[in-house]
C-alpha cells in the first residue's frame, strides 16, 4: 500500500467493563508506512484500544474499518507456559496462513529469527527464554506473517532498554521499509518520541497529534 492510506480508521469507539466506560467516542486512524503510538496511563484503556482495532474485541458503540490483514502481538501469549513451543516452533506459526511451500517457510522463519537477534536460539524453550527474548520472538512470529497492519500491546513492557530498543527499531523498519502500518501501546515515552503519531488516552478520551516520527528516528 502507498504511504499515508489509511489501514484502519475507527470512529466514536465506545467500550466498558462492569458498567463504567473506559473508552467513550475515540477517533483513531492508523495508516500505511507509518507509526501510532498509543499512549496513556494505567487503566486507561490502550490495551482495549488495541484490542479494538484487531477485532479481538467489539465495541458497544462505533465502528473500524480495516484495509488488510492484521497481526496482534499481546503483552503474555495465550499458550500455557507449560507447553513445550520453541523459538522456531512460535516464528513457524506466523507462517501458517501464507501457504508457503517448505523451503520458503523454513526461510522466512530463519530471516526472522536473525532480525529479531536470536540466531543460536532456535530449539531453546520459551520458557528458557528472559522476557524480552520472549517477546523478541513473539515479535518475530507477527512479523512472520508478512501481515499489511502489526498492533502490539505494550511489548517492552518489563524490558531492559537494550530489549526495548531492539523492538522499537523493529517496528520503524517494519513501517517505513515495508510499508505496514504500525500501531504499539507504550508506556515508554522513548518509543512514543519514534511514532509518526500519538494517541493518547485520558479520561476514556483519546487526544491525537503528529511528530516527526518514525523518518526521521531512521536518518
Amino acid at each position: 500500500m502507498p504511504p499515508h492510506v489509511p489501514a484502519i480508521s475507527a470512529h466514536g469507539l465506545c467500550y466498558g467493563y462492569a458498567g463504567r466506560e473506559v473508552l467513550h467516542d475515540v477517533d483513531v486512524a492508523l495508516e500505511y508506512g507509518t507509526v501510532t503510538a498509543i499512549a496513556g496511563q494505567n487503566g486507561s484503556g490502550k490495551s482495549t484500544l488495541v484490542e479494538l482495532l484487531a477485532g479481538v474485541r467489539t465495541p458497544l458503540r462505533g465502528e473500524v474499518r480495516r484495509l488488510g490483514t492484521v497481526s496482534l502481538v499481546v503483552q503474555r501469549p495465550a499458550a500455557p507456559e507449560t507447553l513445550p513451543l520453541t523459538v522456531r516452533d512460535t516464528v513457524s506459526m506466523g507462517t501458517w496462513g501464507r501457504r508457503l511451500g517448505r523451503r520458503d517457510a523454513r526461510g522466512v522463519v530463519s530471516e526472522m529469527i536473525d532480525a529479531v537477534g536470536l540466531t543460536g536460539l532456535e530449539s531453546r524453550s520459551l520458557t528458557e527464554l528472559s522476557g524480552g527474548q520472549r517477546q523478541r520472538a513473539l515479535l518475530a512470529q507477527a512479523l512472520a506473517t508478512r501481515a499489511d497492519i502489526v498492533l502490539m500491546d505494550e511489548p517492552d513492557a518489563g524490558l531492559d532498554s537494550a530489549s526495548r530498543r531492539h523492538i522499537h527499531e523493529l517496528l520503524v523498519h517494519r513501517a517505513v521499509h515495508h510499508g505496514a502500518a504500525v500501531g504499539c501501546a507504550s508506556h515508554d515515552e522513548a518509543f512514543v518520541a519514534t511514532a509518526d503519531r500519538v494517541v493518547r488516552l485520558e479520561a476514556g478520551h483519546a487526544t491525537t497529534h503528529e511528530t516527526t516520527g518514525a523518518r526521521a528516528a531512521t536518518l
